[in-house]
């Protein structure tokens, strides 16, 4: 069993509008809302390759139910730390030119108290599992260093993996991590650095490998994706497909990584894993996670590259 912490769980409200002028009356002209949340969303990759996953983290008692009937849906197991507020709700406009206009919510204050809850379940629940994966922001009251007080925590054999940025995955990283994976912009606001081509991207992967990252799994998007060890590196290009959403392709992409890397597969195998389900969730357009078809159709047309 794997286990996800999902410490931000929101719900993403995406609207397409005519146009989006300030000051101005707007008809909505689709809306679809996704119950979200790194830890969720990669718990449902991982359900859809048939890999047994427990969701856990942080609720919110005003509109957090509507969380499990998803995960019903799903047929996850799950137990969160419930506390006072409302899940934070984000909102992405789309107009007539493609333009997207963000406007994103913060969660509220989460106590030390259910802070030390969160830890105190993963302590127990942990030693049972093959493997953890930690992501999502932070809520008020909450610093960069929780990661670390969760991933020490977990036994060491457990595989660790996180998929986070900034102070947060430096704090990780001090624990030894796994497998991390950023994605070139995050990698960018981490490292200060400025990725240009394949070639940059791979120096700052090896930074991370440099600060305790085992294995770094960088997605490039639309132009693939990178893995290395320190050692062996391989690009994948993914394919060019049809993108109706990028609701969760990047924890499509961690959810089939690490359910390979639980396997004991090599580096080749695990960046094919990977690129195929993310390609494969940004082709369905109403879902915040992928098909196992279209990810088996996907998978067995891979190339991978050494670089």
């Amino acid at each position: 069993m794997i286990l996800t912490v999902c410490l931000s769980p929101c719900i993403d409200v995406n609207i397409e509008v005519d146009s989006l002028s300030v000051g101005m009356n707007h008809k909505i002209i689709s809306k679809r809302t996704f119950f979200t949340g790194k830890g969720i969303n990669v718990s449902i990759g991982l359900a859809r390759l048939g890999v047994p996953a427990f969701v856990t983290g942080f609720m919110y008692e005003d509109n957090g139910r509507l969380f499990e009937q998803e995960l019903h849906r799903e047929g996850l197991n799950y137990k969160f730390v419930w506390s006072r507020g409302r899940v934070r709700e984000n909102y992405k406009f789309v107009d007539h030119k493609s333009m997207l206009t963000e406007f994103d919510d913060v969660s509220p204050e989460i106590t030390q108290q259910k802070q030390e809850d969160l830890i105190n379940f993963v302590a127990e629940t942990a030693p049972s599992c093959e493997a953890v994966f930690i992501a999502g922001g932070l809520a008020r009251g909450m610093t960069a260093d929780y990661y670390k007080k969760l991933l020490q925590v977990v036994p060491a054999g457990v595989v660790k993996v996180v998929d986070s940025e900034g102070d947060r995955l430096r704090y990780a990283l001090e624990c030894g991590v796994d497998l991390v994976k950023p994605n070139a912009e995050e990698l960018e606001r981490t490292l200060g650095i400025r990725i240009k081509n394949r070639e940059t991207a791979l120096e700052g992967a090896l930074t991370l490998v440099g600060m305790g990252a085992k294995k770094v799994l960088l997605s490039l998007g639309k132009e693939g994706a990178i893995i290395t060890d320190g050692n062996r590196h391989y690009y994948c290009k993914t394919h060019n497909v049809a993108m109706n959403s990028t609701v969760a392709a990047g924890d499509a992409m961690v959810a089939a990584a690490m359910s390979a890397l639980v396997r004991g597969a090599d580096l080749q195998t695990i960046l094919k894993c990977g690129v195929a389900a993310g390609t494969a969730a940004v082709t369905q357009p109403d879902t915040i996670s992928f098909t196992k078809d279209k990810y088996d159709e996907i998978f067995s047309s891979l190339f991978i590259k050494e670089i």
